[in-house]
C-alpha cells in the first residue's frame, strides 16, 4: 500500500513517468487511458503506476474534496470493460496537510497489449501516447514471458491455417479502435499477436485463439463443448427429449445454446390478483443466459469434461468443470471473483455476450426474484462448479 510519506514524494516530483496528475473529477476518457497506460507498463518498471486526482500539473493539491461517489466511479472503471484485459487497480482516499487526494494504483497486466476502447495507449517518458507497431511487438513478446493463465498460453499444434479468418475479421472489429483498422498495415500474425491470440514465437496460435476462432477447437481441446440434455422428469436415467454435444468456436457454441434456451423457457398466463392475469416465464430467459455465460468464461479448458446443461421437468443444472479459481472462496462467492480465462473474457465482452465483469451472477439472481424463481443454488469442489435453477412455481 502506498504511504502518505512515498505519495508526497510522488506529487512533487514532476518528472516521473509512472504518475499521471489531473484536476478533473468527471473525465473517464483520461482516467481510462493513463490506466491503460499504466496496466501496459511498457518501461517495464514492474511497478504500480499512480493516477493523482486533485493534484495540478506543478504538483500542487486542487482543494479537491474527496467524495465516495467519485471512489465509486473510479473503482467502476475496473469492470465496465472499456480497459481489456481488465486490469488490477486499487483506489484509495488520502489526507495530506494540503489537501485530500483520490490516488488509483494500477498494477502492470500479465497480458499487455491492454487496450481503452480498442487502442493501446502506453507511456513515453512523462507523457501518454497510442502504441506503434514496434511498440504493440514489444508488448505482445513481452506477455509470452508473464502469460500465466492457460487461455494465453500457446496451443502448440495449432498453426495458424487453423484459423477462421472470418470469424476472427468480425472480433477484430469490435475489439480495436476503428481508426486504428484503417491505418492497419501489419502482418495477420502480428494482429492476431496483438489480441493475444497467436504466439509469434512459436508460429502457432494461443489457446484463446483456437477456442475462439479454431475451425475445429475439440480437436486440440476434447473438452470444448457442452453437453445439452433435456429430459421429461427429474432423473437423469430417463430418455431425454432432446440431446446434443455443441462445440465449435465459442461464437458459434453461445449463438445456438442462445437459440435452444428460447425454445426451453415456456410461457403461461398466471394470476396475478382478482382482476389481473400476466404471461409469465417459467425461468426468465436472462438468468439462464448469465449463468450459462459465467459457467463458459470460468470453466477449466484444461480439463477433458464438458459444461453440462440439464434441464429437468423442475429445474436446470449448469456444470463447469474448474472449481473456485484464484480469489473466490465459497464464503465469499459471488462478491469477490477471479479470472481464470482473461483473454476468452475479453473476447466475450466485445462480441456482446457479456455487459460487465463480476456482475452476472447477481443479475441472474435478481431476475430469478423478480420473476418469482427460487434462487440459483450453487455446490463447489475441488473439481467443478454447479448452479441448479429451479422454475417458477405455477
Amino acid at each position: 500500500m502506498l504511504t502518505e510519506e512515498r505519495l508526497s514524494e510522488l506529487v512533487s516530483d514532476l518528472e516521473a513517468d509512472c504518475i499521471e496528475r489531473t484536476e478533473s473529477i468527471s473525465n473517464t476518457d483520461k482516467f481510462g487511458q493513463a490506466i491503460c497506460a499504466f496496466a501496459n507498463d511498457f518501461p517495464n518498471h514492474r511497478q504500480p503506476g499512480y493516477l493523482l486526482i486533485g493534484v495540478k500539473d506543478n504538483g500542487q493539491l486542487s482543494g479537491l474534496k474527496v467524495t465516495d461517489d467519485l471512489l465509486k466511479n473510479l473503482g467502476g472503471i475496473r469492470s465496465d470493460g472499456n480497459v481489456l484485459p481488465q486490469p488490477v487497480i486499487n483506489v484509495v482516499k488520502y489526507c495530506l496537510d494540503s489537501g485530500e487526494v483520490a490516488v488509483v494504483e494500477v498494477f502492470p497486466s500479465d497480458l499487455p497489449p491492454v487496450r481503452y476502447k480498442g487502442r493501446i495507449h502506453i507511456r513515453v517518458g512523462p507523457r501518454k501516447a497510442i502504441a506503434n507497431e514496434q511498440e504493440e511487438r514489444v508488448l505482445s513478446e513481452r506477455r509470452l514471458a508473464l502469460a500465466r493463465s492457460f487461455d494465453a498460453r500457446p496451443c502448440s499444434e495449432a498453426g495458424i491455417d487453423e484459423l477462421a479468418f472470418g470469424q476472427f475479421d468480425a472480433y477484430r472489429r469490435e475489439a480495436v479502435d476503428p481508426e486504428t483498422i484503417a491505418e492497419n498495415r501489419r502482418p495477420v500474425e502480428l494482429q492476431l499477436a496483438s489480441l493475444r491470440l497467436y504466439d509469434p514465437v512459436r508460429a502457432c496460435l494461443t489457446h484463446a485463439g483456437i477456442l475462439l476462432f479454431g475451425k475445429n477447437p475439440r480437436f486440440f481441446l476434447p473438452g470444448a463443448y457442452v453437453q445439452f440434455l433435456r429430459l421429461p422428469a427429474e432423473d437423469l436415467t430417463d430418455v431425454p427429449f432432446d440431446q446434443a454435444e455443441i462445440s465449435g468456436d465459442l461464437t458459434s457454441v453461445l449463438r445456438e445454446m442462445e437459440g435452444r434456451l428460447r425454445l426451453l423457457i415456456q410461457t403461461t398466463m398466471r394470476q396475478i390478483n382478482m382482476l389481473e392475469e400476466k404471461l409469465l416465464p417459467d425461468y426468465p430467459e436472462w438468468a439462464i443466459r448469465e449463468l450459462l455465460m459465467n459457467a463458459v468464461m470460468h470453466r477449466n479448458y484444461d480439463s477433458n469434461s464438458p459444461i453440462r446443461f440439464y434441464a429437468f421437468s423442475d429445474h436446470i443444472e449448469i456444470q463447469s468443470p474448474g472449481g473456485l479459481f484464484g480469489e473466490a472462496t465459497p464464503e465469499n462467492f459471488p462478491s469477490r471473483n477471479s479470472y481464470r480465462n482473461p483473454v476468452i473474457a475479453e473476447a466475450m465482452k466485445s462480441l456482446g455476450f457479456v455487459n460487465r465483469f463480476g456482475y452476472g451472477v447477481q443479475r441472474a439472481q435478481s431476475l430469478l426474484a423478480q420473476n418469482g424463481n427460487p434462487p440459483a443454488e450453487f455446490e463447489f469442489d475441488p473439481h467443478s462448479v454447479l448452479v441448479k435453477i429451479y422454475r417458477r412455481a405455477a
